[in-house]
């Protein structure tokens, strides 16, 4: 319950008592420059800790109601305005939830005063608090329970809600209760609840944005700066390229697919995905080609092409990377990998052995495509380069 009483003196007279203190005067000076007592303005310091540095910084007018401003609101409603009606009487950029929130807010037993709402509000402002979990045993005890049962904080704030409908102090977001039990300064749930969550996790796992990736491959040249003629398909020799993984990503086979005329080219992979292995398998299969068939190739950025240089230097082509998280941006190749778990289902090993994954191909290669007028992609590219001969 809000307090009554004097009311306190505005906030622009702390203000000055506090500047008059930084620019090195003393208690009783800068306690007359900002028009109180000299017993007022010793006590306001023994209340910083008695030291003229710890002065405390008074929250920009900017971003909080400012003591005019609450006037204007107790003015504006004991006129009957409405709260948009209000807001437009205030500083520049306030709006109509500025002033309902801060009515909500801060009136005491159901009157808005504004020397009680300057009150209110640095009453609220002070820190640091105490977490809700620590402060009340019966809502700790509930959430407790709960994660026992192995809730997610989710079901658990839910429940609380339905179990205690009209009691606004039994309330915890699941937020709050993550945490509570990851970061112990909040010291509320013993940490050992945090077994009980779904992932079993000690600790949190961070967040990352898309632009903090962990691991970026050095020196990569984004698609976006891939040769025009590879969009329009008209020219052969842009490949996409990508891995399909086995059963627990155990085993993985590399997949090549020709944008313009969908030739499919598998690469076995017997010594996993490291990038030197894996280097060491894709450049023979590349080098192979005509020199006209080796344009570029286009790769997500998977740890895979590590050595992304010395694919480039030893098979010879130009090799970009797609964005983050942008599988149309190799079209073709997921389509072909759709294709091929015909072949290789998921959840399955996948084999190394080269004339198999040749038959594969060679099956693939010889099947029609509607794309293509219903030639297949092994006539569709013989075709390309009789032109090109010619």
């Amino acid at each position: 319950m809000a307090r009554m009483g004097r009311p306190e003196l505005p906030r622009e007279v702390r203000v000055a008592f506090w500047d008059g203190i930084r620019a090195g005067l003393g208690v009783e000076e800068a306690a007359g420059l900002a028009g109180v007592s000299r017993r007022l303005g010793w006590k306001w310091l023994r209340a910083a800790g008695g030291v003229k540095q710890a002065a405390p910084r008074e929250p920009s007018s900017g971003r909080f109601l400012r003591g005019w401003e609450r006037e204007e609101i107790a003015v504006g409603l004991a006129a009957g305005l409405s709260c948009r009606e209000i807001a437009a009487r205030l500083a520049p950029g306030r709006c109509a939830s500025t002033v309902s929130r801060e009515v909500r807010r801060n009136s005491v037993r159901g009157v808005y005063r504004a020397h009680l709402a300057e009150r209110e509000a640095r009453e609220r402002a002070r820190r640091p608090k105490p977490a809700k979990l620590a402060a009340c045993g019966e809502l700790r005890a509930w959430v407790e329970a709960g994660l026992a049962l192995r809730w997610s904080p989710e079901q658990v704030s839910a429940r609380l809600r339905e179990e205690f409908p009209g009691r606004e102090e039994m309330r915890v977001s699941p937020e709050t209760i993550y945490q509570s039990l990851y970061v112990q300064g909040r010291g509320a749930l013993r940490r050992e609840l945090a077994a009980c969550l779904r992932s079993g996790r000690a600790a949190r796992r961070p967040r990352r944005a898309g632009q903090e990736r962990r691991g970026k491959i050095p020196g990569m040249v984004m698609v976006s700066e891939r040769p025009a003629e590879a969009a329009d398909r008209a020219v052969p020799g842009h490949w996409e390229g990508d891995l399909i993984m086995g059963r627990a990503s155990k085993t993985q086979i590399g997949t090549l697919a020709e944008r313009s005329t969908r030739f499919t080219m598998l690469v076995p992979l017997p010594g996993g995905k490291a990038p030197a292995d894996f280097a060491d398998a894709v450049i023979p299969v590349i080098g192979g080609l005509p020199q006209a068939l080796r344009r570029s190739l286009t790769w997500d950025q998977g740890v895979e092409m590590g050595q992304h240089r010395k694919i480039a230097a030893e098979a010879g082509i130009d090799v970009y990377f797609c964005d983050p998280h942008s599988p149309w941006q190799r079209g073709t190749n997921e389509n072909t990998n759709g294709l091929l778990r015909q072949y290789f289902p998921k959840g399955t090993d996948l084999p190394s052995d080269p004339q198999l994954l040749q038959a594969v191909a060679d099956e693939l290669n010889g099947r029609p495509r509607k794309t293509l007028g219903w030639k297949t992609p092994a006539e569709a590219l013989a075709a390309l380069l009789d032109e090109q001969a010619a």
